[in-house]
């Protein structure tokens, strides 16, 4: 993976493919960050979370992606 910095987050990349993987945008609060995958339906980034947002540390969120199959769909 790779990230570029672009807006106010940073938006991740697969290594392989360079597809979209994620997307993460700083709070404000500390060391958090909003967690978002590229929505198909929606053509837009969106809240991954089942409830709304998900917000982790830098590290959370970082395990977050490796292991949830949604950001690795369109790789």
């Amino acid at each position: 993976m790779f990230a570029e910095r672009r807006n106010r987050g940073y938006t991740l990349y697969s290594a392989q493919s360079g597809a979209l993987v994620a997307r993460l945008r700083p709070t404000g609060w500390g060391d958090r960050f909003e967690v978002l995958s590229w929505s198909l339906w929606e053509n837009r980034w969106a809240s991954t979370g089942p409830f709304g947002r998900t917000v982790l540390s830098i590290d959370d969120a970082l395990r977050f992606i490796a292991y949830e199959d949604i950001f690795w769909v369109l790789t």
